[in-house]
């Protein structure tokens, strides 16, 4: 049989929140939206923030080990790391934010040009890592940047700048979307009719999938962590058959 997802066709990962400075003296990630996927936090360790635009304001919220939080596509988030802040990240819709669900929190500026927007937003995948390290503390300086803008305007003018945000975040992301529909067929889709088949089979008394019942471990990806937009990332892979995963 094919390896089960993880539930609901969700996505989980290792996250290890920057501790960099940023332009206005804050430590932490780039402030960014989702278009498309909710996000669940399970705090790990250590203290922080996670400061947030929506329609009904900016807000900030305190984080430490136990919280869990999550909020939905369109809530512009940026995590504040007050000291050795590491969480448990579930993003909805797996493989939808690695294709490019997310947009930053860039300038009015950049955010207006395709080309600008695409240069700020690249992270060369095959550059030496001190390089990538730089690319991403010079992208999320920018997205700071960005978020601050956002945010004075919201706070003077009320929701109409984030919904302006929301509109350009759409145009940027709509060329992917085919793209998107096809990841979401292969994935939540496909746990959504696994779902409504074994209803079906269970309401006949008839056992289903539990035929193929089945236990998955993982183990990380080799390799450094991931630079992504909040800190350095490490994602997991179900084990080879017959190796388990320390956790």
């Amino acid at each position: 049989m094919t390896t089960p997802r993880f539930p609901g066709g969700t996505g989980v990962s290792d996250l290890r929140v920057y501790d960099s400075r940023g332009p206005d003296g804050l430590h932490g990630g780039s402030p960014h939206l989702h278009t498309a996927s909710s996000e669940g936090y399970i705090v790990l360790g250590g203290t922080g923030e996670v400061h947030t635009v929506t329609p009904e304001g900016v807000a900030a919220d305190d984080l430490a080990a136990g919280d869990v939080l999550w909020f939905s596509p369109g809530t512009v988030h940026r995590l504040v790391n007050g000291g050795g802040l590491r969480i448990a990240v579930v993003m909805q819709n797996a493989g939808l934010p690695e294709a490019g669900d997310a947009v930053f929190t860039f300038p009015r500026a950049v955010m207006a040009d395709d080309d600008a927007y695409a240069r700020a937003a690249h992270l060369p995948a095959e550059a030496p890592e001190e390089l990538r390290a730089e690319r991403a503390r010079v992208r999320r300086d920018l997205a700071v940047r960005g978020y601050a803008e956002l945010a004075d305007a919201v706070r003077a003018r009320g929701p109409g700048p984030l919904h302006e945000f929301h509109r350009r975040a759409a145009e940027l992301v709509r060329p992917r979307v085919a793209r998107w529909r096809e990841i979401w067929r292969e994935g939540v889709e496909q746990e959504v009719e696994l779902t409504r088949n074994q209803l079906a089979a269970l309401a006949g008394g008839e056992p289903g999938v539990m035929a193929r019942a089945a236990v998955v471990r993982t183990e990380p990806h080799p390799g450094p962590r991931r630079f992504g937009m909040c800190g350095r990332l490490r994602t997991r892979r179900p084990a080879a058959p017959g190796q388990g995963a320390a956790d």
